[in-house]
């Protein structure tokens, strides 16, 4: 079966990989659609993302739909034929941040397409995959599974937001309009922001957040741009570039949050810590997500505007032309590798 696979930063290949089985407690899954993430790009085009670096051959993919096809046990979860979002976490459930309720930052986590571990957890671009029953999501009514496709970036940014705090009737700036900007946005409309600010260096990305929600766009490398605020009351920072971080702690207000939730380059980051002290700002990590992919989901099926973040569908065949898509935010937000129709059990 198909599987996109990188050897090696610059090395990425779609090529024919062992089809799977489930064992005891596990499923099989036919894959539908597999969206392209930052941290997929960081692998292809550097070896590595922050501190997690290549060392063998890993399938890529932790944003993955499909149709449940077999078990291989009797196990509870979605009956075969359902379509089904796949939560790609296995906390070990067992370690300090596990039992503190934090499973996100989970010590000895399983998270599929990570380096993060030797050997690697291999990913969820393949025809078909296994998993762990319970990671299985089944789709709530009237949620198709292309819109799904996006559950697992709505998920990060549904805890970057709720990292943040309350939201409600503030103004939140969002450094960074790629697809995880672009879904904080949406994510900080629904936990009921007044306003919400997004910087970008491209238009075309401007444009993405605008379609999220977004009600002012600034561009970052205009430092006397008119719609840029005095101040705001929140700050997430999207891009994962100490510039965009170095802009949050300058305009978020005495006593306000930053998140940080762009992965910074490996190694040292500059920014203004002074301001941390002189204006007690708070600033705060957001790592991945746990509970929140449940109401990912759940509002994915309440709010079609979604469908706009989604700007092209590709066969995984043609992955190497999807990965140079998305790799170009001037033209792309949301890229989906489609690996055809879900096969017969």
């Amino acid at each position: 079966m198909p599987g996109c696979v990188i050897h090696a930063a610059g090395d990425l290949r779609v090529e024919d990989v062992p089809a799977p089985r489930p064992g005891p407690g596990e499923a099989l899954v036919a894959v539908r659609y597999g969206g392209v993430c930052g941290s997929d790009l960081h692998y292809w085009r550097h070896g590595g993302v922050g501190d997690f670096r290549l060392r063998e051959r890993m399938l890529l993919g932790h944003e993955v739909v499909g149709t449940v096809v077999a078990y291989g046990s009797p196990a509870p979860g979605p009956a075969a034929g359902t379509s089904v979002a796949v939560h790609p976490a296995t906390p070990c459930g067992v370690c300090p941040e596990c039992a503190d309720g934090r499973r996100n930052v989970c010590r000895d986590t399983r998270y599929l397409g990570s380096a993060a571990r030797f050997p690697h957890v291999q990913g969820g671009f393949a025809a078909r995959i296994v998993v762990p029953a319970g990671q299985l999501r089944a789709l709530p009514a009237g949620l198709g599974m292309r819109r799904a496709a996006l559950a697992e970036p709505l998920s990060v940014a549904l805890h970057a937001v709720r990292r943040a705090g309350d939201l409600a009737g503030r103004h939140v700036l969002v450094t960074g309009a790629g697809p995880i900007g672009c879904l904080v946005v949406a994510a900080a409309k629904a936990a009921g922001a007044a306003h919400v600010t997004v910087t970008d260096l491209l238009p075309a990305a401007l444009e993405y957040a605008r379609a999220a929600g977004a009600d002012t766009l600034v561009r970052a490398d205009d430092p006397q741009d008119a719609n840029r605020p005095a101040e705001v009351d929140t700050a997430v920072e999207a891009s994962g570039v100490a510039a965009g971080l170095d802009t949050c702690l300058r305009l978020v207000r005495r006593g306000g949050v930053v998140v940080q939730l762009g992965m910074l380059p490996q190694g040292p980051s500059p920014f203004a810590g002074n301001l941390l002290v002189s204006r007690e700002i708070e600033l705060r990590g957001a790592f991945r997500f746990d509970g929140e992919f449940d109401g990912a989901l759940r509002l994915l099926a309440a709010e079609p505007a979604f469908d706009a973040l989604v700007s092209a569908v590709v066969p995984v065949r043609d992955a190497a032309s999807a990965f140079e898509l998305a790799a170009d935010r001037s033209r792309s937000c949301k890229v989906l590798l489609d690996f055809g129709a879900a096969p017969a059990a």
